[in-house]
């Protein structure tokens, strides 16, 4: 789950096959690092996953409303499409993990210490989500 706001990957989780509790657990990630006001559009693409109804009951309780792409059309989710393409070019694609607990590992220390804190991203000026965020509260107070 990617922040709009700051481009951070707010939300994830791996496993062996994209299942409904997989992207569950994705939100719950997401959730607990951002804790969202009620009224947050959450938009996916139109996996069975997400359609699922356990999935879209935890974002009704969570005060989330659902937005999809439409059918085909994966414009719609371009910011997460761009997320998997920088992931698979600057890591996946260049490594040959040896196992499926290596490849996570490995993955999750892309996302959390490079990706979130230190990769540049243009839409923010060319500051990582961590720098963007923290010079907006910065600039917050000081208003």
């Amino acid at each position: 789950i990617k922040d709009l706001f700051n481009g951070e990957l707010a939300g994830y989780a791996m496993d062996e096959r994209m299942t409904t509790d997989l992207v569950i657990q994705a939100l719950f990630r997401a959730t607990n690092r951002k804790l969202p006001e009620k009224g947050l559009v959450l938009h996916s693409d139109r996996g069975s996953q997400y359609c699922a109804y356990d999935y879209q009951e935890i974002l009704k309780q969570f005060g989330m409303i659902s937005s999809m792409s439409a059918k085909g059309d994966c414009w719609d989710n371009a910011p997460m499409e761009s997320f998997w393409g920088t992931l698979k070019n600057e890591l996946v694609h260049h490594k040959k993990f040896k196992t499926r607990l290596q490849a996570k590992q490995e993955i999750t220390e892309y996302i959390e210490i490079f990706y979130n804190r230190q990769r540049k991203q243009e839409k923010s000026g060319y500051l990582s989500p961590a720098e963007f965020t923290q010079r907006y509260y910065a600039n917050q107070l000081a208003a």
